[in-house]
């Protein structure tokens, strides 16, 4: 390794993710890896991308809408396209996470509802009946 270049197994420690992934992303034209032979050679643009695609699943991205924002870099504008257009689709990703957030809350009360009903339930069912006299 130098310290202008990561091998596989030095990006897969650095972060986190398996060779499957850096190969997949690779076939998906999201990394760019140095080819030596059988060996792949990352560059420190490819861990920017990496950084950029991982932050972008984690909140949901598309792999078409990173590869867009990936795109975009190059445009010549300082990045402000790139910029503007991962702040629309963040601001639509987190209303989605939003919108997904209430669903749940709704669900978690209503399942911690049906569970006290079948506590009650249960407990009917145990408690010993009185003896007819």
């Amino acid at each position: 390794m130098t310290e202008e270049t990561l091998t596989i197994r030095e990006m897969c420690d650095a972060y986190g993710v398996t060779p499957r992934t850096l190969r997949f992303y690779e076939a998906k034209e999201l990394l760019f890896p140095i080819r030596d032979g059988q060996k792949r050679l990352f560059t420190k643009s490819d861990r920017a991308r990496l950084k950029l695609i991982l932050r972008g699943k984690r909140f949901g991205f598309s792999l078409e809408e990173i590869r867009q924002l990936l795109d975009m870099y190059h445009i010549g504008d300082q990045q402000a396209t790139q910029m503007s257009r991962a702040y629309e689709i963040a601001r639509e990703r987190l209303a989605d996470m939003i919108s997904q957030r209430e669903e749940l809350d709704s669900a978690i009360a209503e399942l911690e509802e049906q569970l006290r009903w079948g506590e009650k339930m249960i407990a009917s069912l145990n408690t010993p009946q009185k003896a007819a006299e």
